[in-house]
């Protein structure tokens, strides 16, 4: 299993490893070894996050479901819930990655809580910024977050490999079954 990398911003493709809340719910992060993958896959540390126990996995399951609950905030018009804000807050005010200059480009040093903490800013940064068009994916079965930056706000779904070639071909089909 390899995981998908299309939400425009890091923190919104953890919430992602959740697939398909509203439905049949499948968990990408069934342990500590899935979210060492999972930071290794996004390019999240130049060296890999290291030993990644279960308080640190089970601290970014709290991080990824507190993510999930504002931005649905956010779409709703809802005020934040106060507890995804505290689990938010909390783990951005933890130590960041640190970045170095070398000669043949930046390297990110760190451990998985770094990680979270970048993860959590990066939540932050997106959540108060008005002007970002945060959107749930067009396809029924999908709850995937992103961040639309197309033209004029118009990406109806979250990637094309995923949900938007699915959509694609069910059209296409009933076209053309209406046809005969």
């Amino acid at each position: 299993m390899t995981f998908v990398f299309v939400s425009g911003n890091a923190a919104l493709d953890l919430t992602g490893t959740l697939q398909w809340r509203g439905t049949t719910p499948r968990d990408q992060l069934a342990d500590a070894a899935d979210l060492r993958r999972w930071i290794d896959e996004a390019g999240l540390l130049s060296d890999g996050p290291g030993d990644v126990g279960t308080r640190a996995f089970t601290r970014a399951v709290e991080l990824r479901e507190a993510v999930y609950q504002l931005a649905t905030d956010r779409l709703a018009g809802r005020a934040f819930d106060r507890n995804g804000l505290a689990v938010v807050n909390e783990v951005a005010a933890a130590p960041g990655r640190r970045f170095e200059l070398t000669d043949s480009g930046a390297r990110l040093h760190g451990d998985v809580f770094a990680v979270l903490a970048d993860l959590a800013a990066g939540a932050i940064a997106l959540l108060a910024d008005g002007d970002v068009v945060l959107k749930e994916c067009g396809r029924a079965d999908c709850s995937r977050l992103y961040v639309d930056r197309s033209r004029g706000a118009r990406r109806t779904w979250c990637g094309m490999d995923e949900c938007g070639n699915r959509v694609n071909a069910a059209a296409y089909r009933a076209r053309r079954r209406d046809r005969t």
